[in-house]
């Protein structure tokens, strides 16, 4: 199967082409890789490789792969720039990842209420799309459907578990987080709101 073809499993139809065009422009070695816990995608220079680096988790629903795809992208025109002398996703990083992004809006490549948060997402961008809880949820919406709930739908105090098996009881809001006590050692965890849980009835 050809690369293009590749990207159009992962990809909106209308965003394929300019991806496709930066990847081979740059070089871009492209990992498509399993669901990672802590990140999205990340990019890597090429200093101990011959390539820019850019990974996507697979597990994506197409709007997230292209948004994170931009996002490190972003990182790759900064680093040919700056190298490592600038802030990671400091004022050069917004600058560019905005400047991206326009390629892609008010073109028919995102439902209006993913374009809409994206648009006012990208005046002053977050690290992550995930610290962003407006563009987050909406960008959930358009996830595989499932079963799973989330922290923010359980009322406060409501025992939960989450991957790994780990126990908490619900607290305060605080922020895009909860406050939550670990059931077994007592501490207490700042936990996504939009986290994956399983409601416990009982300890």
């Amino acid at each position: 199967m050809q690369e293009k073809e590749i990207l159009k499993e992962y990809l909106p139809d209308n965003s394929v082409n300019l991806i496709f065009q930066w990847i081979k422009d740059k070089n871009i070695h492209l990992k498509i890789t399993k669901q990672r816990k802590t990140k999205l995608g990340d990019y890597r220079p090429p200093t101990h490789h011959p390539n820019h680096r850019i990974s996507v988790n697979h597990n994506l629903n197409k709007f997230s792969f292209l948004i994170t795809f931009v996002h490190e992208f972003a990182h790759l025109l900064v680093w040919e720039e700056k190298k490592n002398l600038v802030n990671p996703h400091g004022k050069e990083w917004k600058a560019e990842y905005q400047k991206l992004m326009q390629n892609f809006l008010y073109k028919g490549i995102f439902p209006n209420d993913i374009e809409n948060i994206l648009a006012k997402s990208i005046i002053n961008s977050k690290a992550s799309s995930t610290s962003d809880m407006q563009l987050s949820r909406i960008l959930k919406k358009y996830d595989a459907p499932t079963d799973q709930i989330t922290l923010e739908e359980l009322e406060e105090n409501t025992l939960f578990a989450i991957e790994g098996g780990r126990r908490f009881k619900k607290g305060p809001k605080q922020r895009t987080r909860y406050k939550c006590q670990n059931i077994d050692n007592k501490r207490f965890y700042f936990v996504h709101a939009l986290v994956a849980v399983v409601k416990l009835d009982k300890v």
